[in-house]
């Protein structure tokens, strides 16, 4: 037993990696180990001889356990140091740049464009894109003949065969959301109702799918002259300077008076300013809301009256940031994306800077 003990202790004290300790755990503990083998031989001893021999193999067996499992710590925690020596940090580095998200400009404006109306006293309004004959048409007014119906210019849901009903449609402005916010809520009524909107057409400046903001303020005694004040003050506010307009006679089914809305620029080498310069650009439709459309809503035209107007959030986007195609919006190229998006903690805000 002392030379098992000794010669054991000896070569596991001098194994100098865990290949060799698994080898010196088999040759003395496995199935045909040394100590494996006394232990069998206890079975064919005499009982005195059993009750001294056992102990002894039995304290033997975990002698050896024991300095394989501390051997084995040991040369793992001398891998452990050395590869530490080896391999080290520069914790004093600056960390690797992280790719973050950006936030995409037709998100960005309509939030500015939102922040700045809420500011006014305008409240948010939303409704569904997939809309009924009666809201998207009939209730602004549209009559059956104009071309605003047809499939050239409207997108028509499919119907079942013998529905003889007028088909949805994806709405082709966010107008009958102000609709359904007369309904709800009456008036007086001071809403903005930005959203997506469907259209047929698809060149630099229009794509089938775009976006769209539009007010609505009803009260008693409301004017053209409150319509041109808070359209000055929304211009200022989202282009950072002093920005006139210019109202010019046009024609809407759903206002009356109704007209098309010019600020003030100037063009350089191809570059729009806006609040400077002789020239004018149109950038949306206005007008007093037709009676018609307020009936439609619930509200009596004998005693309301109010403005309405729409404006294009992606054309916002593109006049206000230099971006020269529409189509670009909705192409999913990451390159544009990070040239013309926003980075989450950088964005432009109605008290940080719209600029």
């Amino acid at each position: 037993m002392d030379e098992l003990r000794t010669r054991y202790l000896g070569a596991i004290a001098g194994a100098t990696d865990e290949a060799a300790l698994e080898r010196l755990r088999v040759a003395a503990l496995g199935k045909k180990g040394e100590v494996s083998l006394r232990m069998r031989e206890l079975g064919g001893m005499a009982p005195e001889e059993r009750q001294v021999a056992g102990p002894v193999l039995n304290a033997l067996k975990d002698e050896i356990s024991g300095a394989i499992a501390a051997k084995k710590a040991a040369l793992e925690d001398a891998a452990l140091d050395a590869r530490l020596k080896e391999e080290w940090l520069d914790v004093t580095l600056p960390a690797r740049r992280r790719p973050h998200g950006c936030v995409h400009p037709v998100s960005q404006v309509t939030e500015e464009v939102t922040a700045i109306l809420a500011d006014m006293g305008f409240a948010v309004a939303e409704g569904p894109q997939i809309e009924s004959d009666w809201y998207n048409f009939d209730a602004l007014n549209i009559p059956d003949h104009h071309p605003a119906r047809t499939e050239m210019d409207t997108f028509y849901m499919a119907q079942a065969k013998g529905d003889d009903r007028p088909p949805h449609v994806l709405r082709t402005h966010t107008s009958p959301v102000q609709i359904r916010a007369m309904q709800e809520r009456g008036a007086p009524l001071r809403v903005i109702c930005p959203g997506r909107v469907y259209r047929a057409d698809y060149d630099q400046t229009h794509t089938p799918m775009f976006h769209q903001v539009e007010g609505l303020a009803i009260d008693r005694g409301i004017s053209m002259a409150n319509l041109k004040w808070v359209l000055e003050e929304f211009f200022s506010a989202f282009f950072g300077t002093t920005v006139k307009t210019r109202f010019r006679a046009s024609h809407f089914p759903f206002t009356e008076p109704s007209a098309e809305v010019d600020i003030q620029c100037s063009w350089e080498g191809g570059t729009v300013k806006v609040g400077e310069g002789d020239g004018w650009l149109e950038v949306l439709g206005s007008g007093m809301v037709h009676p018609k459309v307020l009936e439609a809503g619930g509200i009596d035209s004998s005693r309301w009256q109010g403005f309405a107007f729409g404006i294009g959030i992606d054309r916002l986007a593109m006049l206000k940031y230099g971006i020269p195609d529409l189509r670009a919006f909705f192409d999913s190229d990451l390159r544009w994306l990070r040239h013309y998006g926003f980075a989450p903690l950088d964005v432009p805000t109605l008290h940080g800077g719209l600029q």
